[in-house]
């Protein structure tokens, strides 16, 4: 099932149970911290096996379902970054369902193919990302955004590969992450306690900051 099916009837109730227990695992554990992988990469072989990505991550504004949010863009993110969100979702400490079972049969060579394939095909142009926030939450935004900048950069452009770039992503996938960490259902030492204290509207002005830099594009071209 992709990230962004949709289900009739009581079809999503089973899996929103596993979703719940699947979740509850994920906070009992204490996770180490992930590194990119120290491999030789080839993007070529990356893009071969990156297809199944791209029936989510390649369609503009496509959706996740339960709960609705936009599928995070991928092209010209960072690789070492991209690299550890997948082996994070391999071993259990990133949550989501569809995204555990895509990385579940991945080796460590094939996650830093995907990955080197991703973060070489951003296009020139950057753009912003989905939103409809205001612009007084935009302002409050980059006012909270000062904890934020030592890893991520002032407008969003990470300044380390290991982490993120921000800018350009869209809104309401920035807003679900947080709430992710906030809640445990992503494992990190870093973003667990600077979001502990933080409630929906502090986060969803955060993401309205970011999501309004030009970064992040939505598809990579051919």
């Amino acid at each position: 099932m992709s990230a962004g099916s949709r289900i009739s009837g009581a079809g999503w109730i089973p899996l929103l149970l596993a979703a719940i227990a699947g979740a509850a695992h994920a906070q009992e554990q204490q996770w180490p911290t992930l590194a990119p992988l120290a491999l030789e990469a080839d993007p070529e072989r990356g893009a071969r096996i990156a297809y199944t990505c791209t029936g989510c991550h390649g369609v503009p504004s496509y959706q996740n379902v339960y709960p609705t949010y936009h599928v995070p863009k991928v092209w010209g993110q960072n690789a070492d970054y991209i690299e550890i969100a997948l082996q994070a979702y391999r071993r259990g400490s990133r949550f989501h369902q569809t995204m555990q079972a895509q990385a579940a049969s991945l080796s460590d060579q094939d996650i830093a193919d995907i990955a080197a394939y991703f973060a070489e095909r951003g296009e020139e142009s950057p753009e912003r990302g989905s939103s409809a926030a205001s612009a007084a939450q935009i302002d409050a935004g980059q006012r909270r955004a000062t904890s934020c900048v030592p890893c991520h950069g002032e407008a969003g452009i990470a300044q380390s590969s290991q982490w993120p770039d921000l800018a350009g992503q869209h809104a309401s996938y920035l807003e679900q992450a947080l709430k992710q960490y906030r809640r445990g259902f992503r494992s990190s030492m870093v973003m667990a306690p600077l979001v502990a204290s933080l409630d929906d509207e502090a986060l969803a002005e955060l993401a309205a900051y970011y999501a309004a830099q030009r970064g992040l594009t939505s598809f990579g071209g051919e």
